[in-house]
């Protein structure tokens, strides 16, 4: 429930051990680095823009090079592979692989040099597959399609509109070309695209049959053959086929290489460890003989950054407190239960400096309300199972992973609890079971109410919970006003709100309305509406008195009051969110009882308790599906816009830590010897 106190550490030390001071801090990833010192002509910065690039070059050629060989040689995965997190790895058995970078390198552009000539020879195919589809419809054509014709006649090979005939050709020639008479038209074949032909004419009546045949949209063809089309075509499958026997040969020898996988994945990190120190490198002031590296870091993990730092190298280490105008990168410290829940901060905002972290209380309330919109308890049961059984199984899995794992485990938790009080276990199984295969109704019993023998009870609930929340949401901000000194602003803007809020909430209790909703008259004493009604006044007028004290202006200030005041209507607005409590926790049981009852159509012999298990295993499962996410989606709802909208800004930066930031592997102790 706390941000970490953050501390400037800036570090002054020996320009020889500069590359193993960085290594270090990379090693701990306790320090976010940023400078602050001014240009200054006794420093410089080095350039290391090139060989970062470098190394950043080399790590995306591995990448590229798992890529391919994942493409031919797919590794074996389990189902649940993307939960395992990456993989540990010892610094010995690092380093060999990083001693063996150059031959590495040599096989992953191998590798490229494979996926190249396959992609160059699948291209070759395409282009062969074209020419032979061009060639398809003039295989009854016996001589070459470049074909000139003889010493006198000439022919001329094309296409015209779908449905022409040879009469139509021979029409269209006299009529454009009468003077032409030695002609000769043949159908070579004909589709829904066009027709294929060859027209035969005197050598020296070539143009003008041509010309005649193009005023009906005659059209010479777009690829020919040196060759009779047939035999071409013969040609290009036979060197299709060797296309296609090479890349099969290729895809065998990429996937013999299956055993560099391995050593792919660490070359890929070490050249991305590598590009990340140079890339810190060039940002350090250096002198001729010192360099500096100053950053943010946590004031617990100070220490750590003395001992590892201070007592193995020749430095001098300061640590100074932040200045007021600084905003430092944010960490949040939370227990146990409450950091599952920092995610869902985090997909917000984080607070900014000097801000309260709400994580711990929202957290109590987010388990809460989720339990109660899924509550049902075999729902329950089966997510805080399902997630402890993760979480024991994957232990290294990433760390927002492990949060939400943690977070629907304690959801499930809750949801356990609501369903025992409120007597659903995959809705009324138990009443169905017994009644169809048993003859005997049986029914657990709800330790509090049945929501769906009593709907307007839970809303009732539902509401006073919301008005909790909210309550303590506004009670936070007056928190943050005292503790920043501002004690007027304490008075005006959250102890008039709350008088205003009780007093209407004590007034409507004993109403008629009230009553008819609740199903009982509730009778306060005489004293108690009398203090209802002062409270709801005082808050009131205070309210329009003293919302815009911040204007001189007398008739403006009451304005902007009244103005505050109408925002009781947002008050309202946001008390009825709540009622979706209520919603999605009667979805859950009607939905469940409606798949029962479906299951349980079939009646009671062994095809009727076949056809209910069916149909109970899917529609629980899409139950339990649809609503978890209506739980999830409507509880950050509640977060974000009920119970921060009262009090939370946010805004802070996310701290960055200088760390060994892998793809693949863990490495311990990550260090470098060269």
């Amino acid at each position: 429930m706390a941000v970490l106190q953050m501390q400037r550490v800036s570090i002054c030390a020996l320009k020889k051990d500069r590359k193993a001071i960085l290594e270090k801090l990379q090693s701990m990833g306790i320090m976010e680095i940023n400078h602050v010192i001014d240009d200054d002509e006794d420093f410089e910065r080095m350039d290391t823009m090139n060989v970062r690039q470098g190394f950043e070059k080399n790590a995306q050629t591995a990448d590229h090079a798992l890529d391919i060989l994942n493409q031919y040689a797919p590794e074996k995965k389990s189902l649940f592979a993307s939960l395992e997190g990456k993989k540990l790895v010892g610094q010995e058995q690092f380093q060999k692989a990083v001693s063996r970078k150059k031959e590495i390198m040599r096989d992953a552009k191998g590798l490229m040099d494979l996926s190249k000539e396959i992609a160059e020879n699948k291209a070759g195919i395409q282009k062969l597959e074209n020419q032979i589809e061009s060639l398809s419809p003039w295989m009854a054509l016996e001589v070459p399609m470049n074909y000139k014709g003889t010493a006198k006649t000439a022919m001329l090979l094309g296409t015209m509109a779908p449905g022409t005939t040879q009469e139509a050709v021979y029409r269209l020639i006299a009529e454009h070309a009468p003077e032409n008479t030695a002609v000769d038209v043949e159908i070579i074949t004909s589709d829904k695209d066009a027709v294929y032909l060859a027209v035969f004419c005197m050598k020296k009546e070539e143009r003008a049959v041509e010309d005649a045949l193009r005023t009906g949209g005659f059209a010479r063809p777009t690829q020919t053959a040196n060759q009779i089309p047939a035999k071409a075509k013969a040609e290009y499958e036979a060197e299709k086929e060797k296309l296609l026997n090479r890349i099969a040969a290729i895809e065998k020898e990429i996937s013999g290489k299956e055993g560099i996988r391995e050593d792919l994945k660490f070359i890929s990190d070490y050249f991305r460890i590598r590009a990340e120190k140079y890339e810190i490198l060039g940002t350090l002031p250096q002198s001729k003989r010192t360099f500096i590296v100053s950053g943010y870091v946590a004031k617990k993990g100070v220490p750590a950054i003395e001992k590892a730092i201070g007592n193995g190298f020749d430095c001098i280490i300061d640590v100074e407190e932040l200045k007021d105008e600084e905003e430092p990168p944010i960490v949040l410290q939370n227990n146990g239960f409450s950091a599952s829940m920092e995610g869902v901060l985090e997909s917000y905002a984080l607070p900014h400096k000097g801000e309260f972290d709400p994580t711990t209380i929202m957290s109590f309330f987010y388990v809460f309300f989720f339990g109660m919109m899924l509550s049902d308890a075999a729902y329950g049961a089966i997510l805080a199972i399902a997630c402890f059984v993760v979480l024991k199984k994957f232990p290294r899995m990433g760390t927002g992973m492990k949060k939400m794992m943690k977070m629907f485990m304690y959801c499930g938790v809750s949801t356990l609890i609501w369903g025992i009080l409120f007597g659903g276990y995959f809705g009324n199984v138990v009443d169905i079971v017994s009644s169809t295969f048993f003859g005997k109704t049986v029914t657990v019993p709800a330790l509090w109410f049945a929501p769906l023998d009593d709907p307007m009870k839970l809303l009732i609930y539902s509401l006073a919970f919301g008005l909790v929340h909210l309550f303590v949401g506004l009670g936070i901000k007056g928190y943050m006003l005292l503790k920043d000194g501002k004690t007027l602003d304490f008075f005006c803007d959250v102890v008039l709100w709350y008088a205003l809020l009780i007093g209407l909430i004590l007034l409507l209790i004993p109403t008629d309305i009230f009553a008819s909703i609740m199903g009982s008259k509730v009778v306060f004493p005489a004293a108690l509406n009398t203090l209802a009604k002062v409270l709801a006044i005082i808050g009131a007028l205070g309210l329009v008195l003293m919302s815009g004290r911040a204007n001189k202006n007398p008739a403006l200030r009451i304005a902007l009051g009244a103005y505050d005041l109408y925002n009781i209507t947002g008050w309202l607005s946001d008390v009825l969110s709540y009622s979706r409590l209520l919603a999605l926790g009667l979805a859950t049981g009607v939905i469940a009882s409606v798949i029962n009852q479906m299951a349980s159509m079939a009646g009671n012999g062994i095809v009727g308790a076949i056809i209910f298990i069916l149909i109970f295993i899917v529609g629980h499962t899409l139950n339990l599906a649809i609503n978890l996410l209506g739980a999830y989606v409507h509880t950050n709802r509640l977060q974000f816009v009920e119970f921060f909208g009262k009090f939370y800004e946010g805004g802070g930066k996310a701290f960055h830590p200088f760390e060994a930031d892998t793809m693949y592997v863990t490495v311990q102790d990550v260090t470098e010897n060269n």
